[in-house]
């Protein structure tokens, strides 16, 4: 393939980029900082020196237009708060007493006074905060992390471009504050917010911006016409502004659908648009409307949200088919480049030939610049990066690890019944009972206790050879018999053996399976300072041996009470992994799911009687568009019953699910057939005990009364509070009792403190109940 040079020189540019640092700096300023061993001016030191380093990356690496804004403390959301000046009434005396601290209130929370409720970017692991609006929320323009940052960028003498979250999505992204009567839609906000964004336009305009670029990703989404009238309306008002920069109006994570035709027709400057697998359907409909003649046109070729190497010359075709349809096309990557790790470079443990496959930022970069290039100059002037990519690609596609096939073929054995169990539920819980013994409103945990520095350092310990695998494993089993009686003590009725020989609920699995990739640093960012490394599922998936008996068994050993075995389910392995693209994602599910259901298998055959199969990631990976879920929800919930039915009736599953919204999936957790659902309810105030009885969700749940992505410490009474909350949506004989996530992150005295006050709830709305 031969394509010729475009009119005029395409530009490379990006959305946002990685926050951390590639040491996880950032991280460690901002936990030194909440513990007092770093100071206010050091943590901005910090930051400055972080973003004018990813700027100098970018720019080194041919990137034209640097993004600035991108850059968070926490998360771009809560930035975007401030910059309107939603700040929640509980906080306002905090962030005017100190706007640093009081940011971190928002997102944390305080011993007296709660956060932000906390959900999912979209379809992504992200997590961002909830704004709280209400219709006497009163908005006021706060630009100056805005314009300090885009005056950094400048004073490196780089073209910038501050990225924004778009009014529009903004208000969709928002919940009616607590106490504001039901029903409230914080989009008839909209006429009080955009003169806010109007007077930020001008601030940047008047530091030197020349685009400014507007994130509606909200708008990839379904939405009424009252929405999209929103929009334009938000677009007609914002374009016909006099004192602005020019406007760059970008979507990603999906096709614009309906909204293209209004965007397309708004007085803005430019648009950009995902043009990678699932928003392909941009492109036809971009022609369809008549393209953009005359403006700008940003092109996301370049998945930003996964790890494989481009496809070069696929991606100059779709560029070439778009020269035609807008004044200017410039290349990019289809969203921020926040969801991959760093720099594939730093890998030192992948064997070098899988290692080309792969591109993370640093990667995705070079193939932006390599993109433009070509488009502006044709394809001779980029001959030899199109040889080598297509080489990579070629050797991928030929390789003996993508393609086993053994589990092919058990996989494509599998029938109708492999993922239906029986009997039906009402008798195995009758059954379950029996066996159990469990008391009215039994106590648990998620899975996970604190990981504490002692035993990230006997990992790391071992890893560089100090110590050998039998002093590690007695440090695992110290703790597993330190964390079996703390629960006995604080009475808990269902244990856990704490996952202390685990790094993350993926990787750890990840590390088991064949067909896996594991990084050494490739970070992603899931909440504010917390990271995660999410393997690389490159190939066909298999179990060699037991991966969690030998310690659930340990753990057993040591109490009369039932303890949970622990794994994480087939959706989840997929979302929180960089997931292979060459072959459907339900044919991966099913591979992970047989793999999974020997695990189960085997803890059942060891003596275990409950097992927790945890999919938090399954509300998180329903598709953007409601045409598209019921697919999805097919082969994912089949994934989960392949995995859980091969165990007797009295054998108790379980499964997990946080930080979203279900209330659309109730019917597909029913169709997982567990006989027990755990889920996040605190910062929500049990919404989702709610929407279970809104569906008459027929099996039993535990929505979490401690929140524990906030350090304060709930007492007995709030925890016996939501509790009260919850039996009037569920009925006491199937209510349990439990934090809303794991453990993992939360230090020993507050979790003590925490579980005792559980425990302690639990034990007076029973004497309530009796």
């Amino acid at each position: 393939m031969t394509t010729k040079p475009a009119a005029a020189a395409a530009r490379a540019t990006v959305y946002g980029y990685p926050r951390q640092g590639l040491g996880r700096e950032l991280k460690k300023a901002i936990e030194g900082y909440w513990k007092g061993r770093v100071s206010a001016d050091a943590l901005r030191a910090t930051a400055v020196e972080l973003r004018r380093t990813n700027w100098r990356q970018l720019a080194e690496a041919g990137i034209d237009e640097v993004p600035t804004g991108d850059f968070s403390y926490y998360d771009h959301v809560l930035d975007t708060t401030v910059m309107v000046g939603a700040i929640p009434a509980r906080h306002r005396d905090a962030v005017t007493a100190d706007p640093l601290d009081g940011y971190f209130a928002m997102a944390r929370g305080t011993q007296d006074v709660a956060p932000l409720e906390m959900t999912k970017w979209f379809d992504t692991n992200y997590h961002y905060l909830v704004p709280e609006l209400g219709p006497d929320t009163v908005f006021a323009a706060d630009s100056a992390k805005q314009v300090t940052e885009l005056r950094e960028a400048l004073a490196l003498g780089l073209t910038a471009r501050p990225v924004l979250v778009g009014p529009v999505t903004y208000l969709l992204l928002a919940k009616p504050a607590p106490g504001v009567a039901a029903g409230f839609d914080p989009l008839t906000l909209l006429d009080r917010l955009l003169p806010v964004y109007a007077e930020v336009l001008a601030d940047l305009r008047a530091a030197g911006a020349e685009w400014v670029q507007l994130d509606e990703p909200g708008l990839v989404q379904d939405r009424t016409p009252g929405e999209l009238n929103a929009a334009a309306r938000a677009y007609r008002d914002l374009g016909a502004l006099v004192d602005r920069p020019r406007l760059l109006v970008a979507s990603y994570f999906d096709r614009l659908g309906e909204a293209l035709p209004i965007l397309a027709k708004a007085p803005v400057d430019g648009l950009a648009l995902d043009f990678t697998a699932a928003a392909a359907a941009n492109l036809d409909a971009l022609a369809a409307v008549g393209g953009l003649p005359g403006r700008r046109l940003v092109a996301g070729v370049v998945n930003g949200r996964n790890v494989w190497v481009n496809d070069l010359e696929k991606s100059l075709a779709t560029l070439g088919t778009l020269l035609g349809l807008a004044g200017r096309v410039d290349v990019a990557a289809s969203c921020s480049l926040l969801h991959v790790p760093l720099d594939a470079a730093a890998e030192r443990d992948i064997e070098p030939q899988l290692l080309r496959w792969l591109a993370f930022a640093r990667q995705k970069t070079a193939e932006i610049v390599t993109l433009a290039r070509g488009l502006a100059r044709g394809t001779d002037a980029i001959a030899a990066e199109l040889a080598v990519n297509r080489a990579d690609l070629v050797s991928r596609a030929s390789s003996l690890i993508t393609r086993d096939p053994v589990v092919r073929g058990r996989a494509d054995a599998v029938g109708d019944a492999d993922a239906r169990r029986v009997p039906p539920y009402a008798e195995r819980a009758a059954a379950q009972r029996a066996h159990l013994g469990l008391p009215l409103l039994p106590t648990t945990t998620i899975g996970s206790f604190p990981q504490t520095g002692e035993l990230r350092t006997a990992r790391a310990d071992l890893r560089a050879g100090r110590i050998g695998a039998a002093g590690y494993e007695e440090r695992i089993r110290a703790e597993i018999r330190e964390v079996i009686a703390f629960q006995e003590k604080a009475g808990l009725d269902v244990l856990v053996h704490g996952e202390p020989e685990r790094n993350d609920m993926v990787q750890y699995f990840a590390e088991r399976l064949t067909g896996y990739l594991a990084t050494r640093h490739g970070w992603v960012q899931s909440y504010g300072t917390r990271y995660v490394r999410p393997p690389i599922l490159a190939g066909d998936i298999s179990r060699p041996e037991p991966m969690t008996v030998r310690w659930t068994t340990y753990a057993q050993s040591l109490t009369d009470r039932p303890v949970k075995g622990m794994l994480t389910g087939p959706v989840t392995m997929l979302a929180w992994s960089f997931v292979r693209d060459d072959q459907p994602l339900a044919d991966t599910a099913r591979q992970v799911a047989l793999a999974l259901r020997d695990e189960v298998n085997d803890l059942e055959a060891a003596g275990t009687s409950i097992v927790q199969v945890d999919e938090p990631a399954l509300r998180e990976t329903l598709p953007l568009r409601a045409a598209d879920r019921s697919a999805y929800l097919t082969w994912a919930t089949e994934a989960f019953r392949l995995t859980t039915s091969g165990v007797r009736p009295d054998t108790q599953i379980h499964t997990h699910m946080c930080y979203a919204e279900f209330g659309d999936i109730v019917r597909a957790i029913d169709d997982l057939d567990a006989d027990v659902i755990s889920l996040e309810a605190a910062r929500s105030r049990m919404q989702v005990a709610r929407e279970l009885a809104a569906h008459r969700y027929p099996r039993e749940a535990g929505p979490g009364v401690y929140d524990i992505h906030s350090p304060r410490v709930p007492t007995a009474q709030e925890a016996a509070e939501l509790l009260r909350t919850g039996l009037k949506a569920i009925p006491a004989e199937r209510l349990w009792v439990n934090p809303d996530c794991g453990l993992k992150t939360r230090g020993w005295p507050e979790t003590r403190a925490s579980l005792e006050n559980l425990v302690a709830a639990a034990r007076a709305v029973r004497d309530e109940l009796s």
